[in-house]
């Protein structure tokens, strides 16, 4: 009973460790005149995706390599399927295809780049470098992009003192939660026979996508669509590059073989289908929000007998 008081715990101080965390850092972005997509893409993208650098860095530690790749790849798949479907269930994105080209390749490098770099079964500090190093490259780019965005007038509702203790309790919050959900899915795992790594695709991703859930339904609900499919995006290329590189920097782990021909070529192929779906369509219908929900659920279930 404790394990599983444990795990709720875990799970409830992500979710609202995220929000606290990405409505405190949106709060101070937006006071300081940053774009809502460069929002979505960074600030939001990068809040959002603590949960899983906290508990892939946790899993590395405490040698659950399964639950470190499995959070990271997990998450990915989710975000697209799972959340973005949902998102588009609520409120269809309309997204120009022209205007977040730049983000969308970067999304589409980071997700091709997986197959490279756990070819060899192992992440060590050189793959955690490379990574570290596309990160660095991209948020340079964003940020560039930032500056030459058209200025709009400060807003004067924005409580900084406030905006920076939701901020900082978030990230404790968070912190807290990731160490209660890694310590209760190894034990849950170990009782009832399920690998690492499926522990770390499904309980432990959904667990951390708990921010981005959060953040793109409300975003999907309140009309700001462009911060919605922003987040799903810019959290996609946080999950690799940042915390795949910096979990890879800090100790070096195996790669179970499952991920190389199962869990990563879904990852790629749901990545494509969704660019292609917004180059082509320029938006996400509902029709397709839901068969994105149906073919997560059908994954999961894949996974689970693997």
């Amino acid at each position: 009973m404790l394990t599983y008081m444990m795990l709720a715990g875990g799970l409830i101080g992500l979710f609202l460790g995220g929000d606290w965390l990405v409505r405190g850092a949106s709060q101070i972005a937006s006071h300081f005149n940053v774009p809502p997509l460069i929002i979505g893409l960074t600030i939001v993208g990068f809040g959002t995706s603590t949960p899983e650098l906290l508990v892939s860095l946790q899993a590395a530690f405490d040698g659950l390599p399964g639950i470190s790749i499995g959070n990271v790849v997990g998450s990915n798949t989710a975000n697209i399927l799972m959340i973005l479907g949902l998102a588009s269930v609520i409120a269809p994105p309309i997204a120009d295809f022209m205007i977040m080209r730049r983000d969308l390749v970067w999304m589409l490098g980071a997700t091709l780049a997986m197959p490279v770099i756990i070819v060899s079964g192992y992440i060590g500090r050189v793959e955690g470098m490379a990574l570290v190093t596309g990160l660095i490259v991209y948020l340079g780019v964003s940020f560039r992009a930032m500056r030459n965005a058209p200025a709009e007038p400060l807003p004067s509702d924005v409580n900084l003192v406030h905006a920076t203790g939701f901020t900082i309790a978030g990230l404790i919050a968070v912190m807290v939660g990731a160490n209660f959900l890694v310590e209760s899915a190894t034990i849950i795992a170990r009782q009832l026979g399920v690998s690492e790594a499926m522990i770390g695709l499904s309980i432990v991703a959904i667990g951390t996508s708990l921010p981005e859930l959060a953040t793109t339904v409300a975003a999907a609900i309140k009309g700001q669509r462009e911060i919605a499919l922003g987040n799903v995006i810019g959290s996609n290329i946080f999950n690799i590059l940042a915390i795949l590189g910096i979990t890879g920097l800090v100790i070096p782990i195996p790669v179970a073989a499952r991920f190389q021909y199962f869990d990563v070529p879904v990852m790629i192929a749901v990545t494509l289908a969704t660019i292609g779906l917004i180059y082509f369509k320029g938006t996400l219908s509902r029709l397709v929000g839901m068969g994105m929900i149906t073919c997560y659920i059908g994954y999961i279930a894949i996974g689970a007998s693997l």
